[in-house]
């Protein structure tokens, strides 16, 4: 501060601030409340916590790396077995979302090298080309036609129609 301030629109700050007495007539209550929330609440919570993060760490479960063990195909489930058609069932969905993904990815390949390459993709992408082909018409053969509730037994129904047709045309071949 300068030395020539005015005293009675600046008053001098004092010196020392006296600090306040901690020590009060009353207990603090909040000191006793605090402690019964953590005697009450926070304790037995932190332990039954703990408890359970135990248990989970011994047997600990990937839910992303989860693997099915593989079950009968729907052929060879007799015909009141109802747990293991739906077991088959559900195995044929797994296998029918591989699939998407299977075709999904070798598409996106195929693409990948027609970006990279350009015009000239026909030349220099014929092993993704022909890959491509033979995985979409392997899952054309299998799946197409389904219709939107398609499931196991629609599945196998058109695979025997197929293969019914296959011996047929090749009796006729045969014949011929």
């Amino acid at each position: 501060m300068p030395d020539n301030w005015d005293k009675d629109v600046y008053p001098e700050p004092p010196r020392r601030t006296p600090a306040p007495s901690p020590q009060t007539s009353l207990p603090n209550p909040i000191t006793y409340l605090s402690k019964a929330f953590d005697l009450l609440v926070d304790r037995p919570v932190t332990l039954v916590r703990d408890f359970i993060d135990r248990q989970h760490a011994k047997n600990r479960f990937y839910y992303y790396h989860r693997q099915f063990r593989r079950v009968p195909d729907i052929t060879e489930c007799t015909e009141k077995d109802v747990l293991c058609m739906y077991e088959a069932e559900m195995q044929w969905q797994r296998d029918y979302k591989v699939d998407q993904e299977i075709v999904n990815i070798i598409q996106e390949r195929m693409k990948a090298c027609q970006q990279r390459e350009g015009d000239s993709y026909q030349q220099n992408c014929a092993q993704e080309l022909e890959q491509f082909t033979q995985v979409s018409k392997a899952y054309q053969d299998r799946y197409h036609d389904l219709g939107a509730h398609y499931s196991a037994r629609k599945c196998l129904a058109k695979q025997k129609q197929r293969m019914l047709k296959e011996r047929k045309a090749a009796k006729e071949a045969a014949a011929a």
